[in-house]
């Protein structure tokens, strides 16, 4: 088995998170995992790439060789297009719906979701609507672990440990609730909508 995972966005958005949460649950199933990540020019606002490999076998390289991903996540609609090239035929491609316009010739959100529709097996989510109903605005990233968990190697069970493990101590401010509650709602409300 070995999946191979480009994870896309813009600085601040949870890209470096989403990247953590499925390698530390790999880890946990008994996998091997590699990653490499790249930052954009701006700590928020510049765009980050990150690779990451998983597999039951020694990995040799921590990169994804071009046309080799089995699934594409973005953040943001743009960034998902940026890699396409990377995205192996049979891939997946899972992007948040919301764009986020740091650029000021950016291309019609019409167009671009067009473009993404256009691959034979994709999924564009209302990430930011379904972080809010989790009860945690900025659980947009977990939301997005949750759109990508049915195109990866893992448990949900152990994704869902791993997020409420990462997030366990710190308070939301909402209602009293726990971050890793929120978070975890997040991957629920994520992983339904990309099974619909």
């Amino acid at each position: 088995m070995k999946k191979d995972i480009i994870l896309a966005g813009v600085g601040g958005q949870g890209v470096l998170s989403i990247a953590a949460i499925i390698a530390r649950a790999a880890v946990t199933e008994g996998l091997a995992v590699r990653q490499s990540e790249v930052h954009g020019m701006a700590q928020r606002g510049g765009a980050v790439l990150a690779h990451l490999r998983i597999s039951d076998k020694t990995i040799a390289s921590d990169l994804v060789p071009q046309g080799g991903a089995d699934l594409i996540i973005s953040m943001e609609p743009l960034e998902s297009l940026r890699y396409t090239a990377w995205l192996s035929p049979e891939g997946a491609l899972v992007t948040a719906a919301e764009p986020f316009i740091n650029i000021p010739n950016y291309p019609e959100l019409s167009s671009i979701l067009k473009n993404i529709e256009g691959f034979p097996l994709f999924r564009i989510v209302e990430a930011a609507a379904l972080a809010k109903e989790a009860g945690l605005a900025r659980a947009v990233n977990m939301v997005m672990v949750g759109a990508a968990s049915p195109f990866l190697p893992l448990k949900p069970e152990t994704l869902e440990a791993t997020i409420a493990a990462m997030f366990v101590k710190r308070p939301t401010g909402l209602q009293d609730a726990p971050v890793g509650e929120a978070n975890r709602k997040a991957f629920q409300l994520g992983r339904s909508a990309a099974s619909k």
